[in-house]
């Protein structure tokens, strides 16, 4: 294996790379803020791929004007890297356009408002805008030129476990790779924009797939249709940043079972669920951590994407023809909805909604029965419709209404007056 990794770095350093020196040199003056790279038309269309990576630096004392960032920056003395300070290391992914990525500057300024770190900002655009399969063929050779100047930081103290790397979608697999170069001994690693388990915990926001609030036709602009659910998590993630609310994710095997509320709570953490954002381990306070647990979570469809899980139970009569119910939760003019289809067969549903208040807050609880066609089922007899805030570190009665009637196209509403004790 040592004898292959050698090889690959012979490889690699065959190919043309541009010289981070020269370019931090030619970039960066006194009084002026460096910038991220993007790259022209002409230069995307001769489909050139070049080695390219250069770097950026963010600290509580630049924080609207980036440095330009190398090897050499650290014997400058106008340099405001800190080696005794944690270093989080943001990496983009594809640039399918050649833009520079607009998000970059904003997480790394939520991540100063959260910690006094270094933010080392990873600037391989020039590398990362060609046709795709041509940039996946390069981006282990971007992960090496990081781990280069990852080793010269740490002869000038920085240690291996104070780097938190921060990787979207292909920017991820960068992480990753430069993870596996150090042996597992970086501090941490968080990657945005990958839908299948990869790390310690991996959140899974509403399922991991069609985001709440993003564009479903195709004929909505690329931004609504594509780009919106692949950079939620990151939008989420800034979010949790700015402290707006702890967003808790529920270890489940599946989001089938985690819909059907058949996953409530945090046991496997000793009833602590672990939240996103820069906790140490998630939260997570139990040692060893359970390693390759999926958790699973909803959001609302816009900032600060705060939602709290609601169980709602139905148990309804056996019915002869099949059915749908709309179930609403309000609470002031806040409302969630949702639809269930009952079926000949079963008389007992659960769903678990998104709702932006706590449980204490929803003051009604709304049943409409939307059958309205000739074939659906004329009336639907509710024995119980109960809700349940999850997870709780207290074990909490439902909320349950019973007996209820409701006729085809009728609805029904009932008001909950409920007091919180937080």
């Amino acid at each position: 294996m040592l004898w292959e990794c050698k090889t690959f770095l012979f490889c690699v350093l065959s190919v043309y790379i541009t010289s981070l020196v020269v370019a931090s040199d030619e970039r960066q003056q006194d009084n002026h803020c460096a910038d991220l790279n993007n790259i022209t038309w002409r230069e995307y269309q001769q489909q050139r791929v070049r080695l390219n990576v250069q770097y950026l630096l963010l600290t509580r004392k630049n924080m609207d004007c980036p440095q330009a960032f190398n090897e050499t920056s650290l014997t400058m003395e106008n340099s405001y890297f800190n080696p005794s300070r944690p270093t989080k290391v943001i990496i983009h992914g594809y640039r399918a356009r050649g833009s520079k990525p607009s998000w970059v500057k904003r997480l790394g300024q939520a991540l100063l408002r959260s910690q006094d770190v270094n933010v080392v900002v990873v600037d391989w655009v020039r590398s990362a805008s060609f046709a795709y399969n041509l940039v996946v063929e390069i981006y282990r050779e971007v992960a090496i030129q990081i781990s280069v100047l990852i080793n010269q930081l740490q002869n000038h103290g920085c240690r291996l476990q104070s780097f938190h790397f921060i990787g979207v979608s292909l920017g991820a697999h960068v992480a990753g790779f430069v993870g596996t170069l150090f042996e597992g001994k970086i501090g941490r690693i968080t990657d945005f924009g990958i839908s299948i388990p990869v790390g310690h915990v991996d959140f899974f926001l509403n399922g991991g797939k069609d985001q709440i609030g993003c564009a479903r036709s195709r004929f909505d602009s690329m931004y609504s249709y594509v780009i919106c659910d692949h950079m939620r998590a990151l939008d989420v993630y800034m979010s949790a940043l700015n402290g707006s609310c702890p967003l808790m994710g529920i270890p489940c095997s599946n989001y089938e079972d985690f819909l059907k509320g058949r996953c409530m709570d945090c046991d496997i953490f000793r009833g602590k669920c672990p939240v996103i954002g820069l906790s140490e381990n998630s939260g997570i306070s139990i040692s060893p951590i359970p390693k390759e647990q999926t958790l699973f979570l909803l959001t609302t469809s816009s900032q600060p994407y705060c939602a709290h899980h609601i169980l709602v139970e139905l148990e309804v009569s056996k019915l002869d023809k099949s059915a749908e119910i709309e179930v609403t939760l309000t609470a002031d003019i806040l409302e969630t909805k949702q639809i269930l289809r009952l079926q000949t067969d079963t008389t007992v549903y659960r769903t678990v909604m998104a709702h932006s208040t706590p449980q204490c807050e929803i003051n009604s609880i709304r049943l409409t029965n939307t059958g309205a066609r000739f074939y659906r089922q004329a009336e639907i007899h509710v024995k119980s419709v109960c809700v349940t805030e999850f997870p709780s570190l207290r074990r909490k009665d439902p909320v349950c209404v019973n007996n209820i009637n409701i006729k085809r196209g009728a609805r029904w509403s009932h008001d909950l007056v409920q007091l919180c004790d937080f």
